[in-house]
């Protein structure tokens, strides 16, 4: 005999930035891992799945660009130079001294 799928019902508080968590069981049923992405999927009929996101999800801008620097690459490989050093050391003077903590909730300007 066939098992019949059930449906898990979990509710979800979104906070005053838009923000919620994923419950514990959602994120075992879809074995995330932190820094996992997932990916929403709005449905005609108003319904919303949430899905673990994988690699082939990705962003067809990006992934269009990236293909395009493939094919430059390979078709003219003598155009590839290295960042030059004064660059790298501007950018790290921009930077230095600034912390980023990727699991802090965004800026109410930011959500």
């Amino acid at each position: 005999m066939a098992k019949t799928a059930e449906i898990l019902e979990i509710p979800a508080t979104i906070t005053e930035r838009g923000q919620t968590t994923v419950p514990a069981a959602i994120r075992k049923m879809l074995a995330l891992g932190k820094r996992d992405q997932v990916v929403f999927r709005g449905l005609a009929n108003g319904t919303v799945v949430i899905a673990k996101k994988s690699a082939d999800d990705g962003d067809p801008v990006i992934g269009t660009f990236l293909a395009f620097l493939a094919r430059d690459m390979a078709n003219e490989p003598s155009r590839i130079r290295p960042v030059p050093k004064s660059l790298v050391a501007r950018g790290k003077s921009l930077v230095k001294g600034v912390q980023v903590d990727l699991d802090a909730a965004l800026p109410e300007d930011e959500a």
